[in-house]
């Protein structure tokens, strides 16, 4: 899931709505509903932007499951803050979580008050940006988003707008489709084409090592170190023997 790019209104729903081609897209699998259409899940018949919600329950376990347990940098709860947040959506009293937890209920009272407080929180700071660095123009000046699951967050990607079109212009010989004249020693460098680079592949689907290798060769000839740095920059997993690959969500 890219999280620059998603609103907060389809990160609480778990999905999205594509208004050129009138879908809605799972966030967590891409799996497309269209409009107009009707689809069988679990037993019974939806329209699209229902079956997408049911979808989101019977394959991933709900939305709140999938937010909770999200391996992304901006997940910052711990495992015991998870917990609890999965009880008070559970719709326990506050005794039988004291009960379950091994605490008193005065305990589950100030956590449930500490989380609300961190509500707020957020809502007055999100009120701010918005209305300040949030609703402005991209301009040559804006720096570019960060990809949910970059493994060395730095100085590396503070770069604007206007740095990443000179790399771009720099480094390939040509963008569409993209070809690549030299891989930069300097890790800013490294990011934006990278960040390009990755643009090449299908969000959700599994790639054997064979068709990552034949996308990266016309890109440049050392298509290996491409294929390496995609990995350990966060742009792509693979499972331990390479034998799939994909781009993380």
């Amino acid at each position: 899931m890219d999280y620059n790019k998603i609103t907060l209104d389809e990160l609480k729903k778990g999905y999205r709505y594509d208004k050129e081609h009138d879908t809605y897209i799972c966030n967590y699998c891409s799996q497309n509903f269209e409009s107009g259409q009707i689809y069988a899940v679990d037993n019974s018949f939806y329209t699209a932007e229902h079956a997408v919600s049911k979808h989101i329950e019977t394959e991933h376990g709900g939305n709140l499951s999938q937010l909770i347990s999200a391996d992304t940098k901006y997940n910052t709860l711990t495992q015991n803050q998870k917990d609890l947040i999965l009880l008070f959506a559970s719709g326990l009293s506050d005794k039988e979580m004291a009960k379950k937890l091994g605490i008193s209920e005065a305990t589950v009272r100030r956590h449930r008050f500490t989380f609300r407080e961190k509500a707020k929180q957020a809502k007055y700071y999100l009120a701010i940006y918005e209305q300040s660095l949030g609703s402005k123009e991209v301009s040559e000046h804006a720096m570019i988003p960060i990809h949910s699951h970059a493994r060395y967050v730095d100085d590396r990607y503070l770069v604007t707008e206007q740095e990443r079109q000179h790399i771009l212009e720099n480094f390939f010989s040509s963008l569409n489709p993209p070809v690549l004249k030299t891989f930069s020693p300097k890790e800013k460098n490294k990011v934006v084409i990278l960040t390009k680079i990755a643009e090449q592949f299908e969000e959700g689907k599994i790639y054997s090592e064979k068709e990552i290798n034949q996308i990266l060769k016309p890109i440049f000839e050392d298509y290996m170190t491409l294929r390496r740095y995609l990995i350990m920059y966060g742009f792509m997993e693979r499972t331990k023997d390479g034998a799939k690959y994909w781009l993380t969500d």
